[in-house]
Parts: structure tokens; C-alpha cells; sequence
């Protein structure tokens, strides 16, 4: 069986999100936010996990590399402007300085990963990536747009 699902853009949310302020009715603007962020607030502790699975010589430490990803795991929902959505990201702000794009070298995105062996910059490795993100994130994402086209349908047809 297949799911025949089509996806509000941004634009759509933005315009939703327009017409609840011109009704001045904080509730529903605040039960749509609610609904869009409980679609996809499955994904956030399925990827925390994801980042703690990757494997290491040293094992998990929640003050190591994969600890400070995990906490980095960010749900954001926007209904105004062009990115209006709910993105779902491995936030490199929040990671420590130094650090902030090894989350992208280590889903792969960025081509090589290299650093000096406990801190000694005579000797230096290069890391595989070790993917964990985009193959966490897609088997659920469908239903995740699944569940904010009817958050922003529930909400349209409150509007209208």
C-alpha cells in the first residue's frame, strides 16, 4: 500500500500562520505550533540514539564527542517567513568550539576527516565517517509529513 501524502510548502505554512495572526486567536496559533512540533518530535531521541550507537575504541561518554552531538539534537519550528517547516538538525552552535562541523564529517557530508593523534600534531589520522543521521531520519520521516499535513489541515480548516 502506498500513502499518497502532498506536502504543504513553507509558503503554505507561512500563509496559515498569517491568517491566525489576522484572527488574533493565540490558542489555535498555539495548538498548531504544538501539532508541528509533536510531528516531529519522534525523530529527536531516535537520532540522540543513533549518534550514542556509533562506534568507538573508547566507548560513550556523555562528555566525549557523541555526547556533545546528542545534546546538540535540535526539533526547531518556524511558521513565518520562507523557512517556515520543522527541521530537524544536529545544531553545530551548540557544540564546543573547535568542534562545531564534526557533525558533518562525521555523517560523511564533509569529504575528510582528520586529526592529530592525542593531540600530537606530528602524527596525524584520517577518520571514516561513520553515517547516522540521514539513515535514522528518512524511514520516519514520512510519517512525520504525514502528521504536519494534518496538523495543517486540522488548523486550515479551523481558519475557514
Amino acid at each position: 500500500m502506498v500513502a499518497d501524502v502532498t506536502l504543504r510548502t513553507g509558503r503554505d505554512l507561512a500563509r496559515i500562520t498569517a491568517e491566525l495572526r489576522r484572527m488574533n486567536n493565540p490558542e489555535l496559533k498555539k495548538r498548531f505550533r504544538q501539532e508541528l512540533r509533536a510531528a516531529g518530535k519522534p525523530m529527536v531521541p531516535a537520532v540522540r540514539q543513533a549518534i550514542r550507537q556509533i562506534p568507538s575504541k573508547r566507548g560513550y561518554s556523555a562528555d566525549g564527542l557523541r555526547g556533545n552531538m546528542s545534546r546538540a539534537v535540535k526539533l526547531e519550528v518556524r511558521t513565518t517567513g520562507r523557512d517556515a517547516g520543522v527541521r530537524l538538525r544536529v545544531d553545530g552552535r551548540k557544540m564546543p568550539d573547535k568542534m562545531k562541523a564534526l557533525q558533518a564529517y562525521m555523517e560523511g557530508v564533509k569529504p575528510r576527516w582528520r586529526h592529530p593523534v592525542y593531540g600530537n600534531r606530528e602524527v596525524w589520522v584520517q577518520q571514516p565517517p561513520q553515517p547516522y543521521f540521514y539513515r535514522t531520519v528518512e524511514p520516519m520521516g514520512l510519517r512525520a509529513q504525514q502528521n504536519i499535513q494534518r496538523a495543517a489541515d486540522s488548523v486550515a480548516r479551523d481558519i475557514t
